[in-house]
């Protein structure tokens, strides 16, 4: 899953998962969010197996499930664009792409990619010396919905157009497409061989989804040719039909699919506000649908409805913004981070929903992958006196308790939360000020998600415990990302990442070190916080290159502690995946970072 432009505010529509080439774009549009030496061995608990609970789907056998039939599935949005590798390609794109054209790697439950021998029977790095070559034995069944045979013509033309090398083709990112160097037919034409010119760590995320020649072999295709349709296909399913007007996509199954046969005859993605999903799987007009967790009560409540809830593929962490004004200073972001209680955050929101309810301990790997270890030992645990201490030293200073008044209240006296509008003010009782001026931090945060809503109440409390004012305000969805997170308008402000099974790749923009662009401003790719360091940039670039899996997790793992104490983005926990569904429906549920076998999906019998 490639990120490429936007983080999400609030939880993605199902089913999404996980997605190499989805824009994050998507993500907000889909609803409505220490010194070097001694970090090697700051890990607070070693590296582990994948968590248990990757998915929770209704699971039945292809024999278990009728044939025929038309699944409604809620979505958020119609896709805006059909092209998976666009910047504003959504949830939407995803799904659709997920079920109409191949993909050489799916990911599993736990989010490791494995082969698709539907598209190829065998992958595998076959040279590394001089170049590293990757063959791939294509299945000789696998077939275009025009006739023609998948083949070496198709991986090129993608390449060509994901490169960055002709900048006629809107593409949103060529991350492991820059290091191709060529591609051509092997031993057969069932067989391609792809060429690196530099080593490359996640080339299993390449071509996924992969695109037919006709779309990437000239600009104009690819930049306008599938944003509403997708006339050539090579999935279980095809595009029927987009109803702007309706809100709805439609999947038919496809006659010319070489797989098992879908079992459904359409799926219709619709579009459904959250709020109305409920009431509509309780009347049947709904199959499928993701709900926000405020929304569980009602969804159990629906009659013949069932819910499933999984630790969703993405994480919710709190942004520092460390380009100007408090957290520039490094012992100030360290001090708001140690102020927050990031174990009763993700008790508040998991445990109500039966999940595991610990805090995420990595940027980079999420505890239901394999491989996960928790590294916010680097950053230290909460400790309010401790965060004060750090406020202290960087010149804030508070008076001492008592002397406001205070003192039956308790050591830190009472907050005062006033509102006004959209802004919320939540006032401590003992103000930090650095020469006569009251230490204020703006909080933003996405109008339409309860959710972080909540979460930014408590973080705002939580500060104002050490001395920090806090203006939360809450914005239009719409806006949330562009006017305030991309444009650096904002001191701390809560959304989403998705996981992925490629950090290096898919990471590295989010934690790389900001450059000065040629125009004088700042180049922050999407790195929101605006903070990084050299180290970090060289162990992601390292991981990147490194074939040997255990050497690239040992980097990763030391790029998230160096990321801790950066301390400007504060992980809180692993996003909940909420799904509610028709009894009778089989094989759908909570994904989590499974990619859906939509073949299989249907109704039971």
């Amino acid at each position: 899953m490639n990120h490429s432009a936007k983080p999400a505010a609030v939880p993605p529509a199902a089913p999404q998962r996980r997605r190499r080439a989805v824009s994050t774009t998507a993500c907000v549009a889909m609803a409505v969010a220490v010194g070097a030496t001694a970090l090697t061995a700051c890990s607070s608990s070693g590296t582990k197996a994948a968590g248990t609970a990757g998915t929770d789907v209704a699971a039945v056998s292809r024999a278990g499930v009728r044939d025929g039939g038309t699944l409604d599935w809620a979505v958020d949005a119609m896709p805006k664009t059909l092209n998976a590798y666009q910047s504003d390609a959504d949830a939407g794109t995803t799904t659709v792409t997920g079920a109409t054209l191949p993909a050489m790697f799916r990911l599993d439950a736990h989010g490791a990619p494995r082969l698709d021998t539907d598209y190829v029977t065998s992958a595998k790095v076959t040279a590394q010396d001089p170049r590293q070559v990757v063959t791939y034995d294509l299945n000789p069944k696998a077939k275009w919905s025009d006739g023609r045979a998948i083949g070496a013509d198709d991986f090129a033309a993608q390449w060509k157009a994901l490169g960055g090398k002709d900048s006629a083709f809107w593409s949103a990112r060529n991350a492991g497409y820059d290091r191709i160097s060529a591609i051509g037919r092997g031993a057969g034409a069932h067989q391609v061989k792809v060429t690196f010119a530099t080593p490359y760590a996640d080339w299993r995320s390449l071509f996924a989804p992969l695109y037919p020649k006709t779309v990437t072999g000239s600009a104009d295709a690819f930049n306008d040719g599938v944003r509403t349709s997708l006339p050539v296909s090579a999935g279980p399913f095809t595009v029927r039909a987009e109803d702007a007007d309706a809100g709805t996509v439609t999947l038919a199954r496809s006659d010319r699919w070489w797989g098992a046969r879908a079992k459904l005859d359409r799926i219709v993605l619709t579009t459904v506000a959250r709020d109305k999903r409920p009431a509509q799987l309780s009347a049947g007009k709904l199959d499928v649908a993701e709900i926000d967790p405020g929304e569980l009560s009602a969804a159990k409540r629906a009659k013949g409805v069932g819910v499933r809830t999984a630790p969703d593929a993405a994480y919710a962490q709190l942004a520092l913004n460390g380009s100007s004004g408090p957290l520039a200073d490094e012992k100030v972001r360290h001090a708001v981070a140690r102020a927050i209680d990031r174990k009763k955050i993700a008790a508040s929101v998991l445990e109500p929903l039966g999940l595991p309810a610990e805090p995420l301990g990595n940027h980079l790997v999420l505890p239901s992958q394999a491989g996960y270890a928790d590294h916010s030992s680097a950053l230290g645990s909460a400790d309010v006196e401790q965060a004060a201490a750090l406020l202290a030293d960087a010149g804030w200073q508070r008076p001492a308790a008592g002397r406001t008044g205070d003192q039956a209240a308790g050591p830190e006296g009472p907050t005062r939360t006033t509102a006004s509008g959209a802004l919320t003010v939540v006032e401590p009782a003992r103000a930090a000020t650095k020469n006569g001026k009251g230490l204020t931090m703006r909080f933003v945060l996405p109008a339409g998600s309860p959710t972080l809503d909540r979460v930014g109440g408590q973080i705002a409390r939580m500060l104002s415990q050490i001395g920090i004012r806090t203006e939360i305000s809450k914005v239009a969805d719409d806006s949330f990302f562009q006017d305030h997170v991309a444009s650096g308008d904002f001191d701390l402000a809560l959304y989403s990442w998705p996981g992925t099974a490629f950090p290096a790749t898919d990471d590295t923009p989010i934690f790389a070190k900001p450059v000065p662009a040629p125009d004088g401003s700042l180049a922050v790719a999407e790195n929101y916080t605006r903070v990084g360091t050299d180290q970090i940039d060289q162990l992601m670039a390292r991981a990147g290159s490194e074939l040997d899996a255990g050497q690239a997790r040992s980097l990763t793992n030391q790029a998230d502690e160096r990321i801790w104490a950066a301390a400007a983005s504060i992980p809180l926990y692993q996003r909940p995946e909420v799904v509610a569904l028709r009894t009778n429906v089989a094989n759908a549920g909570a994904f989590g970072f499974e990619t859906p076998a939509y073949q299989n999906i249907g109704f039971r019998k």
